[in-house]
């Protein structure tokens, strides 16, 4: 293992507490944990991906992304389909061996494991985490009539810590097995990733990072000074361009740009989403889109521009959900002559940001309470949370990986929206149950139940703690 690879996974053993670990596997956890985050963008539990330690299929790793969230439970899946009516899924499947060579024998094996994983008769006995990774692609398949635009998708990374050479022959090897498992028509899309050291370095720093995109964006105007606000535009952009902000590197939508809006994406049900995709759909009438639509409200944290082009870093829509979602969704019916009123205001006033989530969620049916637990309450309960010194510490993440960037924090420590109303629900609703399986329910409560005006803190913080307390155990027995 190269030095840096080494500094690199030295560092995720203590940000992970698993310096006990051996190396090959830390490793494994390693790979589960870069694979993933180069398709989600929210804090996760890398052990809850894990599935390496005999009997695991060749297989070290299983990630099904389901609605932009990543999850491990029919129960969950259950759940989301619940409020969107609806599936978009990805498969992440991740092998990863310290070696310094890729394995022609040990990357047809691991394809060997995918493939049984999807057999309708399987014959290997499995582990319990791949197995219950199985019971939940069953299940997403006893629902396939609920596939939002098509098929599942399914990726397979194989991570090493040498340098892929793109051997003809393993290519081609390669490339026939893919299209075995396209051949099954389970899938929309297979894709094989060969991960050498360079790839495994790229996709750690792009997990420390926060997300940065660039876009051209021509047809702008700069807002004159305002007090909080470095900076801030008002213009129209093409569809197609606007697409680029909401987009990861795999192409999906970054889910965890919308984190400050009230309400997630409504579906079709909805009957302005249904108008906008009408819209959308008509030759003459997405012509006068511009016209017809409220727009979009991105806030960034840090934005440059050089001549038509921008570059926003730490960023978050907080207004048009809504129609971000349906022009992702609609993708094949964007052209040039979709354009979308959209303003850029750059700010690191947390004041300025609530202020404007506020003002903008206000032209929706948005109630008090849901406000108030959007911004306040989560400010107020980050600040409690930290005020406990060493050992008593947490870090509650306002902002999808806002402490990434940030050496010395044991990720351990830090307590994400849904963890927080996970563990407060068990232990203060009496519902462990729903914490474990129905959290699309629980997020339903926020404002009224969860989050509350008026609520303590002492609660929030007790329920934290408790759960970081589990979650060093498992660390520690692993």
């Amino acid at each position: 293992m190269d030095r840096v690879t080494k500094a690199y996974l030295d560092a995720f053993r203590a940000e992970q507490s698993v310096e006990k670990l051996s190396e090959s596997d830390a490793f494994e956890l390693f790979a589960d944990y870069c694979v993933i985050s180069d398709s989600y963008d929210d804090e996760f539990n890398v052990t809850d991906v894990h599935t390496g330690g005999g009997n695991d299929l060749g297989i070290d790793g299983i990630g099904v992304i389901v609605n932009g969230s990543l999850i491990s439970s029919e129960e969950d899946m259950e759940g989301l389909l619940k409020i969107t009516g609806s599936l978009d899924v990805t498969f992440c499947f991740i092998q990863a061996k310290t070696s310094s060579n890729f394995s022609g024998e040990q990357v047809m094996a691991f394809f060997d494991g995918v493939d049984e994983f999807f057999s309708e008769t399987p014959s290997l006995p499995v582990n319990e985490s791949v197995s219950l990774a199985r019971n939940l692609m069953q299940s997403i398949y006893d629902n396939s009539l609920k596939f939002r635009r098509s098929k599942p998708q399914c990726r397979l990374s194989y991570v090493t810590t040498g340098q892929w050479t793109s051997d003809a022959y393993l290519g081609a090897k390669a490339v026939t097995r893919v299209a075995r498992l396209k051949s099954t028509g389970l899938f929309s899309e297979v894709t094989f990733h060969p991960m050498g050291a360079d790839e495994v370095h790229a996709s750690y720093l792009r997990s420390k990072n926060s997300v940065t995109t660039e876009f051209s964006f021509p047809s702008k105007v700069l807002l004159p000074d305002i007090a909080g606000v470095s900076e801030s535009y008002l213009g129209v952009i093409s569809a197609p361009e606007f697409i680029k902000i909401l987009s990861d590197s795999a192409g999906n939508i970054r889910k965890s740009l919308f984190n400050d809006n009230v309400r997630d994406f409504q579906e079709y049900d909805n009957s302005v989403n249904a108008d906008i995709q009408r819209t959308l759909t008509d030759g003459a009438a997405k012509g006068r889109f511009v016209v017809l639509n409220n727009g979009i409200t991105i806030v960034a944290r840090e934005l440059t521009t050089t001549r038509d082009k921008v570059t926003i870093s730490d960023y978050q829509i907080v207004n048009g959900c809504q129609t971000s979602h349906v022009l992702f969704d609609q993708q094949e019916h964007l052209t040039e002559q979709v354009q979308v009123p959209l303003k850029i205001v750059a700010t690191q006033d947390e004041d300025v940001v609530n202020s404007i989530v506020t003002a903008t969620n206000r032209q929706t049916q948005v109630t008090n309470e849901d406000l108030y637990a959007l911004g306040t309450f989560a400010k107020k309960l980050e600040g409690f949370l930290s005020s406990y010194n060493n050992d008593q510490r947490l870090y509650y993440e306002r902002r999808s990986k806002q402490y990434n960037a940030v050496s010395g924090i044991k990720k351990v420590r830090i307590i994400t929206k849904s963890q927080q109303i996970r563990s407060f629900a068990a232990m203060f609703l009496d519902e462990p149950h729903r914490s474990i399986s129905y959290y699309a329910d629980l997020q339903t409560q926020v404002g009224s139940r969860i989050f509350s005006d008026g609520h303590k803190m002492d609660p929030y913080y007790v329920s934290s703690y408790a759960h970081w307390n589990s979650s060093s155990a498992t660390a520690l027995f692993r």
